[in-house]
């Protein structure tokens, strides 16, 4: 640590010595556009392919950002010979058969970046995991909660002992997420939507937990139906750590008029020190950078406010992609692989199945199950 200040390396991605590798894009939606690509650009990777059921919606991003290569399908892109890495943006219940398809193809890509969620069950997500794993395909997924400033500095901290032993870490979500088109009719709204952000966060940085006990109603702004809406959540850890969620997406009647502001907001506990921070999203797309705040035995009587310019829309996707153009530079897993994110998909079904019949579940009993039936 240099003074008060955190070191970049506790907050920003390792990015690949080499950041040319082709990348071919599979979708054209607000993600890309806004995420996926910008990203891109300002970390110099690479994109030379997209493409997307609507071909005028590739065109345009294409044309917006200099993309050698329009294609009509997720095979033809696969297929063109500058593309080594797939970076996948479409709805999760679409995303496993475009994986499906493209290991079908055979060794014509390295690696592939897909969508979180990988896929909206436990068994699917096993399946699509080994698949690329027998195809030899690296595969990573865009967890990219996991590379919001203040996230990523909230995990250094703990790994530099700054916090001791983790008593309690808690996120509380009062916002409101813009639900696409897609998410109607899927088994799943906010818990495989927007809790796997938490949940994935919650692993990051304190590992998967022994159980979870949830609870859930619907959303009263929310017109289609579906199960779990607001979700409120505990993890229970084998150390004695406990974590909790309130992922409120009704926040209020905010939309409706009545004022107020739309919050996410973040703390760990340990034996050593705190740290707590907002995160920035909620302001998007106005760039509002998310905050940290800590204090530390180590550090005496401060209390450190570190700031950054960076913002987790769409800075974040650097770190996405970087982790596995780095795996494939290197040899080594990437940081949020396939095999990993299985513990995260199996901790959002016990999150589901146990809001749904109130009653805990364990995560990695339900990945033992998953995966002795795929066998």
């Amino acid at each position: 640590m240099r003074g008060l200040e955190l070191p970049d390396s506790a907050y920003e991605p390792r990015l690949p010595a080499d950041p040319t590798p082709g990348i071919g894009l599979i979708g054209a939606g607000f993600i890309v556009r806004d995420c996926h690509l910008p990203a891109y650009r300002a970390a110099g990777f690479n994109v030379r392919a997209i493409t997307s059921r609507t071909r005028v919606r590739a065109e345009e991003l294409a044309h917006a950002f200099d993309i050698p290569a329009v294609y009509d399908s997720p095979e033809d892109v696969a297929a063109d010979p500058s593309v080594e890495v797939i970076d996948i943006a479409v709805p999760p219940d679409v995303q496993p058969g475009i994986i499906r398809r493209i290991v079908e193809l055979g060794p014509v890509v390295r690696g592939i970046l897909a969508q979180k969620p990988l896929a909206m069950d436990l068994p699917t997500a096993v399946e699509i995991v080994e698949a690329c794993q027998q195809a030899g395909i690296v595969l990573a997924v865009n967890q990219n909660m996991r590379y919001d400033q203040s996230v990523r500095a909230a995990r250094w901290l703990l790994t530099e002992g700054y916090l001791g032993e983790p008593v309690l870490a808690t996120i509380e979500m009062r916002a409101i997420p813009h639900w696409m088109p897609w998410a109607e009719g899927l088994r799943s709204l906010t818990t495989y939507i927007m809790s796997i952000h938490h949940l994935d966060t919650f692993r990051f940085w304190l590992g998967t937990p022994e159980r979870i006990f949830a609870s859930t109603r619907s959303d009263p702004r929310t017109r289609f139906a579906h199960r779990d809406g607001i979700n409120l959540y505990i993890l229970e850890y084998a150390t004695g750590t406990r974590a909790a969620a309130w992922d409120d997406v009704w926040a209020g009647p905010l939309k409706e008029g009545v004022p107020g502001k739309a919050f996410v907001r973040w703390r760990i506990e340990g034996t050593d020190g705190y740290a707590y921070g907002d995160i920035g999203w909620p302001a998007y797309p106005a760039r509002q950078p998310s905050t940290l705040t800590f204090a530390s035995r180590r550090m005496g009587r401060a209390i450190i406010q570190p700031t950054w310019q960076k913002v987790w829309f769409p800075d974040a996707f650097v770190g996405t992609m970087a982790q596995l153009l780095r795996a494939l530079e290197t040899g080594e897993d990437p940081e949020i692989s396939g095999l990993d994110n299985l513990e995260t998909i199996a901790l959002c079904e016990a999150a589901l199945r146990s809001g749904q019949e109130h009653r805990p579940y364990e995560p990695l009993a339900l990945l033992r199950d998953a995966r002795g039936r795929g066998s």
